[in-house]
């Protein structure tokens, strides 16, 4: 009796001590490029995440990566912790099945999951880039899946492409009209002057009207008055359109922009500060590093401003070995962020790293700064 009373209280302190911040435990510190043990002692396999914070815990969405392809052949991992450092493996939030007739049949490409809280509804919402399977990447679809707890298991809804029907609302009347001139006919080159700047006038955004706009690497962003938005890759990689998502988060309300068309982006990921929205994106280099690029603007619908480089360090010039595709948050701390990427390793997929360094500020500005280790009391 005595015995179970003492572990009671125990865990009662242990509690209360994270709770108010006052344990005297050492901060782990955190090692970009490393492996990094789930609380099994395996490799936390979550690669293109997202992390989403809920009632005192952080939830961590990934792929999980087999060994020899990158085909979903498990689905979507999910990992907790309550100080960013300690992971406890939760297993799979959302398994591909085994009916080649589903979308999320197993050897699809399921790629950069990222799941939000919607308060209205209570239910968490998870959105993906999905490939079908033995089609290549010509697919370009969004899916959904939703889930009553925030580890799943999660029931996948649907995939498809975005916004059918449906013209960006920053193309005004004078690029409509130029957009109803445009033929593909006469651009059947690709990649000349020609049709960079057809596509920078909508070509693409044309030819896929119908149907819907293409949608690859992508995030998810909540704004502070409960709206959700789609940022992800369109118009064959070369623009990123940002939507917004329906009250419930489970479909897209039809209004939409294009972020730096012709401008080849992928893998977005979103923060906002002081009023300006930040996003830092990769270029188009299939598995290979490039140069981060850096866009912001004061409304979410633009228009944006595209700035240098924000990696500073070793391999600066090809963010670090890595790929961006998060921003997170850190709760209970003013202005930290933590900028969060993936070092691919296509030859064998499950080991590739991850990369978590702190977004900082100078004059304003974010930069992200290599560090080969570093703590969470780096903020302040």
């Amino acid at each position: 009796m005595m015995s179970k009373l003492r572990n009671s209280l125990c865990e009662l302190c242990t509690a209360l001590i994270f709770l108010c911040g006052c344990s005297n435990e050492p901060l782990q510190p955190i090692r970009s490029g490393e492996m990094w043990p789930d609380n099994n002692g395996e490799h936390i396999n979550a690669h293109g995440g997202g992390v989403m914070y809920y009632d005192g815990t952080y939830y961590w969405f990934g792929e999980n990566k087999c060994d020899t392809t990158s085909s979903a052949m498990v689905g979507v991992m999910c990992y907790s912790s309550r100080n960013l450092t300690d992971w406890k493996n939760e297993g799979v939030a959302l398994s591909v099945v085994d009916n080649d007739s589903s979308d999320i049949a197993r050897g699809c490409i399921l790629e950069r999951p990222k799941v939000i809280y919607n308060a209205k509804t209570g239910k968490f919402v998870m959105w993906f880039h999905l490939e079908l399977k033995g089609k290549g990447y010509a697919a370009a679809r969004a899916g959904v899946a939703v889930s009553d707890t925030p580890a799943g298991p999660y029931r996948f809804i649907r995939s498809g492409r975005v916004n059918a029907g449906k013209l960006p609302v920053n193309m005004d009347g004078q690029a409509v009209a130029v957009l109803d001139t445009l033929n593909a006919k006469n651009y059947e080159k690709w990649w000349t002057p020609e049709w960079t700047d057809a596509v920078n006038k909508g070509l693409i955004v044309k030819r896929d009207l119908d149907g819907g706009q293409m949608s690859r690497d992508m995030t998810l962003y909540v704004d502070e008055d409960g709206k959700a938005y789609h940022i992800y890759s369109s118009e064959e990689n070369l623009t990123l359109q940002i939507a917004e998502l329906s009250d419930d988060y489970l479909s897209h309300t039809g209004n939409y922009v294009r972020v730096a068309p012709a401008g080849h982006n992928e893998a977005p990921a979103i923060f906002k500060k002081d009023g300006t929205y930040w996003m830092i994106t990769s270029g188009c280099t299939g598995w290979a590093p490039n140069e981060a690029r850096m866009f912001s603007s004061s409304s979410i619908f633009g228009p944006w401003s595209q700035h240098a480089n924000p990696c500073v360090g070793p391999k600066s010039e090809l963010t670090f070995g890595g790929q961006s595709t998060y921003i997170l948050k850190v709760e209970g701390k003013k202005d930290a962020f933590i900028f969060m990427a993936d070092i691919w390793r296509p030859e064998h997929p499950s080991d590739a790293r991850y990369i978590w360094l702190p977004v900082q500020f100078k004059e304003g500005v974010p930069y992200v700064e290599w560090m080969d280790n570093w703590t969470l009391d780096f903020f302040q």
